[in-house]
């Protein structure tokens, strides 16, 4: 950690790459991420009012849906200034770019989106309930993209809370090595402060002042003193595996200064391997101050993480993209937003160079040129244009038209691709048409619009019968989309009942042999392939090129391995996609004159019909990883529910008088659960649900589920 300014700075910047935080908060639904994003915005001077998410005026939280709902479905960026009083940054000012990420399962796309571009993050837990599913889920997609994070153990105000125990949960439950660097003061209504590791002292908040701006600096409570003693001694022991300097002092019993410690954490939490936990309570405003100063301290500027990975044109040579404004400009778009105001906004992350207003860049997916008309920086809903993005900047750009999430925008000249998130695939479908044919124009665009901006929604069309096909992640996922048609398009639709996107893989190991052969005077169609079909379980689909001698030419191999994966889009048992198989082309034959690529494309797709039917195929259905909180009265009425459910229940826990139970739950039985937990409970339990895996649907459901199919309007 330096303050002495680096040479990748341009003099034009006002804020240097050394000084610029990009961070997000993400959490499980309900831990407090909005709350805590609005104290975030109060304190740092973006708004003079604190927004509340139970009244519906959170800042982050813009949208009409978010506000009637009290939840989080677009993630929201922001960027605003802090400057901490202590250690090496004291007194400097600080660039955070802030995104607030939703925690309901249905929107994870928002959250991998969101961390793919983010430097470091805040997981945010409740003191009450600990680790939770969807906190694993966040906490998995943080180390798929390497996002070093800090945790922040909110609602420390809550009857139960318990600071060490959920500290424990992030050990065990997630594997975090996670170590107090404040401890609190007191909990519940007791809870009025915490006392600093580093500094050896103790703030308590000033309750004359609710806003929480007000604290005093005193000495450790006599009743912590003990406890103080031993945290900082495990905290200094944890980090002096990171720093040579301070494990040596440490084992000589020498005294550490606080910049000492402050360097060692901030080694330790960039290099993944340790978490700093802090106590607080966003909504009673005690302790996001100490967060903010952690997230200057312990995360990463963009200088501080490995070069970013890049492939050039041919996708064989990976290359290292490092923050530097005297190099060509490079960045990823990674959401798209369609503005009321201003049009299609493509949030972007400048990894390179300096982007300016004018500016022309090349877009290597589609070979196209894309014009950068205005350039702005985003406080949620607000928005201040600026003539220039430096490297390390998130911003909003207006003017590129043929852009998805994920691409690239860079200068001509280089044509490299950066590495894109990667989504899930959607599990649920249903059917949606206009109530009038006036209606099904304005429908197909915003249906258009709303898929171009999410890629976990997909919609598809059936020309036989005219249907249009939606598909998401979870019942609310598509309830927002039906509803966002209605307001931000104007369209009156009515949507049928969802249906399960099962898919199909096979338990063996066959043979097939595809031949198209057509001639009808002049120069007819040859294609011959033979592959051999097998099991790959857990690894998705895979083609192999086996051919000796030639036998299928080269050119001819990719089309048939087109014509394989075209054919697994429709499998045999009731022509849902195939997974999980290992496709060999081992042998074949061509013709000099009549074969092309169209000929060993059919052939591909014959070969692979054909070995699937021998290949002992069985339909999969999604399994749900349920969580029900209630009150301990209800738990026998939700355990009864959910075994008639077909639910296997994985644990149970019981705390303060509340029940969480964890269960493995097919789909097709969790229709209209969110109404039916409610009546089970008198309103009084929650539920959270996200796809976990496929497992094979029982015989009995088989039948059903084959001739619905064929009654259905084929998949696209």
């Amino acid at each position: 950690m330096t303050t002495s300014l680096s040479s990748a700075n341009s003099k034009e910047r006002k804020f240097p790459l050394e000084y610029t935080r990009n961070f997000g908060i993400a959490a499980h639904i309900d831990a407090g991420k909005t709350t805590t994003s609005e104290r975030i915005l109060f304190y740092t001077g973006v708004v003079h009012k604190m927004g509340e998410v139970h009244e519906g005026t959170a800042v982050t939280d813009w949208m009409e849906q978010e506000r009637e709902r009290g939840i989080t479905i677009t993630a929201a960026a922001v960027s605003c200034g802090w400057r901490t009083k202590e250690g090496p940054f004291a007194g400097i000012d600080q660039r955070l770019n802030i995104i607030d990420t939703p925690g309901h399962v249905d929107f994870t796309a928002e959250v991998e989106r969101s961390l793919r571009v983010l430097d470091g993050a805040i997981a945010v837990f409740c003191a009450v309930a600990g680790v939770q599913p969807q906190s694993e889920t966040v906490w998995r997609q943080m180390n798929k993209y390497h996002v070093p994070r800090i945790a922040y153990i909110n609602k420390m105000d809550r009857t139960g809370a318990d600071f060490f125990r959920a500290v424990e949960d992030i050990r065990k439950k997630l594997r975090g090595n996670a170590h107090p660097l404040f401890i609190p003061i007191g909990s519940g209504e007791t809870f009025k402060g915490l006392v600093d590791l580093v500094k050896n002292v103790a703030y308590v908040y000033d309750e004359e002042d609710p806003r929480g701006m007000k604290y005093d600096t005193v000495g450790i409570p006599e009743d912590l003193k003990a406890d103080t003693q031993k945290y900082r001694e495990e905290l200094i022991e944890a980090i002096a595996d990171y720093d040579d300097v301070i494990a040596e002092k440490y084992l000589g019993g020498e005294e550490l200064s606080e910049d000492e410690i402050r360097i060692a954490i901030r080694k330790a939490t960039i290099s993944m391997n340790f978490i700093g936990v802090i106590p607080g309570s966003s909504f009673k405003n005690k302790g996001v101050q100490m967060v903010l100063d952690a997230v200057v301290h312990y995360l990463p500027s963009p200088l501080d993480l490995p070069p970013m990975k890049a492939f050039t044109d041919d996708g064989q040579t990976e290359i290292g993209i490092t923050p530097d404004d005297n190099a060509k400009v490079c960045g990823l778009c990674f959401k798209l937003w369609a503005d009321p105001f201003v049009g299609q906004l493509v949030f972007f992350r400048v990894y390179r160079g300096i982007l300016r207003k004018g500016d022309a860049l090349y877009n290597p997916r589609n070979r196209k040129t894309e014009r950068i008309s205005r350039l702005i920086l985003l406080k949620a809903m607000d928005r201040e244009e600026v003539d220039a993005a430096y490297s390390g900047d998130i911003c909003a750009v207006i003017g590129p038209k043929d852009i998805i999430t994920g691409d690239t925008l860079c200068t001509r000249d280089e044509d490299i691709i950066l590495e894109p998130p990667s989504f899930p695939e959607p599990v649920i479908s249903m059917a949606i048409e206009p109530n009038s044919k006036a209606d099904q124009e304005k429908m197909s665009i915003g249906l258009q619009r709303l898929s171009a901006e999410d890629p976990t929604f997909r919609v598809s069309s059936n020309p036989e019968t005219n249907q249009t096909l939606i598909s998401g992640m979870g019942e609310l996922h598509l309830d927002i989309i039906v509803d966002r048609l209605k307001r931000e398009f104007k369209v009156e639709a009515k949507s049928g009942k969802p249906q399960i996107s099962y898919r199909e893989t096979i338990t063996s190991e066959a043979r097939g042999i595809g031949k198209f052969v057509r001639q009808s005077g002049g120069r007819g169609q040859y294609g011959h392939a033979e592959i051999i079909l097998e099991p790959n379980p857990g690894k998705g689909q895979e083609v192999l090129n086996e051919i000796v001698g030639g036998v299928i030419p080269k050119e001819y191999i990719k089309p048939t391995t087109d014509g394989i994966l075209e054919a697994a889009n429709n499998g045999t048992v009731a022509g849902y996609p195939v997974i999980d198989f290992k496709a060999r082309i081992v042998f074949g034959s061509y013709h000099e004159v009549d074969s092309n690529e169209m000929a060993f494309k059919m052939a591909g797709i014959f070969a692979f019909k054909e070995a699937m039917k021998n290949c002992g195929p069985i339909l999969l259905e999604p399994i749900m990883k349920v969580e029900v909180v209630t009150p301990e009265e209800y738990q026998g009425d939700i355990m009864g529910d959910l075994n008639r459910r077909r639910g296997q229940i994985q644990n149970m826990e019981t705390r303060n008088g509340v029940c969480t139970i964890d269960a493995m739950v097919p789909l097709q039985t969790m229709f209209g659960y969110a109404t039916d937990v409610r009546s089970l409970s008198k309103g009084r339990a929650s539920y959270t649900m996200e796809p976990n895996n496929f497992e094979q649907v029982p015989a009995n459901l088989l039948k059903e589920i084959v001739e619905t199919a064929s009654r259905a309007p084929a998949r696209t």
